[in-house]
């Protein structure tokens, strides 16, 4: 058993399929939160995932809300009022997508469902590809964070898991591809309208990923498509 830090996104549904097929996780408590940030849509994409891959693995889900924690760590683009920027996802204006203490508070919560339920990990999808504007997706942190849940729950040991913190996105979707994700059911996009912009951080990641390894977004229709390349393209300044 363990739990997983699910958001309905690209990465965290590959790790679902990956805990699932290639650890061979028995069962999987699923967390999707509720902390009020500006792309909720993912929320329902997590439910109908998790529907989705029931009848391939036992997953149970949960959508936890902490909306209220809002007005204490509202700021920036998704939580705050500031505007989503349309960039490369590794320009440094991506950070203002920073939410404080996210990756922490979540995983925080799920330590104590994990113990809760007997698990003895609880997984993340963070990535190499969010190292640059992501002090809570690197490494380090994710060895920190192990120790600290270790010393605080020394009784009933949980471990952080990240097997995805030294790969990028087009890493994790070459791996998804294999193990057959729903890919067509995920949501990346920041804004949160009925669908993706194409021109946020996490749209042109998402591009770039699905690009690399010569395949179509299957959530985009092919003129959709069309266009999140040449954004892309635009820009990244790739032609």
């Amino acid at each position: 058993m363990a739990v997983l830090i699910f958001s309905g996104g690209l990465d965290s549904t590959t790790l679902l399929y990956y805990m699932a097929k290639v650890e061979k996780v028995e069962r999987i408590y699923a967390l999707t939160f509720d902390y009020g940030q500006r792309h909720a849509r993912e929320i329902d994409h997590a439910r109908r995932i998790v529907e989705f891959a029931r009848d391939e693995m036992d997953v149970k889900h949960k959508v936890v809300d902490l909306s209220s924690i809002k007005d204490l760590i509202a700021m920036g683009a998704l939580t705050g009022d500031e505007d989503v920027p349309k960039a490369h996802y590794a320009d440094k204006s991506q950070r203002a997508t920073i939410v404080p203490n996210r990756n922490m508070i979540m995983l925080s919560v799920a330590v104590g469902y994990a113990v809760k339920v007997g698990a003895k990990a609880v997984y993340y999808s963070a990535h190499r590809g969010d190292y640059e504007n992501y002090p809570d997706c690197r490494k380090e942190f994710v060895k920190a964070m192990d120790t600290a849940v270790y010393l605080a729950n020394i009784f009933n040991p949980v471990e952080i898991r990240a097997p995805f913190v030294d790969i990028d996105k087009a890493g994790i979707v070459e791996i998804g591809l294999k193990l057959g994700v729903p890919y067509h059911l995920t949501w990346s996009c920041y804004e949160g309208r009925e669908r993706p912009c194409l021109s946020c951080g996490a749209c042109i990641e998402r591009t770039e990923a699905f690009l690399l390894n010569g395949v179509k977004d299957p959530a985009l229709s092919d003129e959709e498509w069309k266009k999140a390349v040449e954004i892309y393209k635009r820009v990244c300044g790739r032609r």
